[in-house]
């Protein structure tokens, strides 16, 4: 395989992660933000959660200090290795046209920082929960009925005269 060929495709392989990452965190977003309003368990993951604030936390932090992102810095320079733009690779060209597009660098500072406020305050108004809840120990026995379940007429077992005396129902 050709060098520049090689650097090519590593540049198209980084510039698929990193619009996977955007999608991770913009899709996640939605989907947490509905799976509140839905009571889905699964959106209070913590493990979920925290993947997804710090990867919108590097990025927020990055366009408040001004770097440039490195996956972005290093798809250039890989393309700058194979002798390429990014016009000259249609993967570059498809992915970069969905991460980029024409607009001044502050609005997309902008936009970062306020995307990485709303996460945070997601992740605050509908925490994560990082308890397990406790269920019962499988070596435990049952808790035996009381007195009254125990002693019951014939024909009658104990759990139906525990629900007549809890319901009020005759089972």
């Amino acid at each position: 395989m050709d060098i520049q060929a090689y650097y090519a495709a590593v540049a198209d392989f980084i510039v698929a992660f990193h619009t996977l990452y955007v999608g991770f965190v913009v899709v996640g977003q939605l989907l947490i933000v509905f799976g509140l309003v839905c009571r889905w368990r699964w959106v209070r993951n913590p493990w979920f959660r925290l993947i997804h604030l710090l990867a919108i936390g590097v990025v927020a932090a990055e366009a408040a200090c001004g770097y440039t992102c490195p996956l972005t810095t290093w798809e250039r320079g890989l393309r700058a290795l194979a002798g390429q733009t990014v016009n000259d690779s249609a993967v570059g060209w498809f992915f970069n046209s969905i991460l980029f597009f024409n607009m001044p660098q502050a609005f997309f500072t902008w936009i970062h920082i306020t995307f990485g406020a709303m996460v945070l305050g997601t992740f605050l108004f509908g925490p994560p929960r990082f308890g397990r809840r406790k269920a019962a120990a499988p070596d435990a026995a049952p808790a035996p009925p009381p007195e009254s379940a125990v002693v019951c007429p014939v024909g009658h077992s104990a759990a139906s005269v525990r629900v007549e005396r809890e319901t009020g129902l005759r089972v």
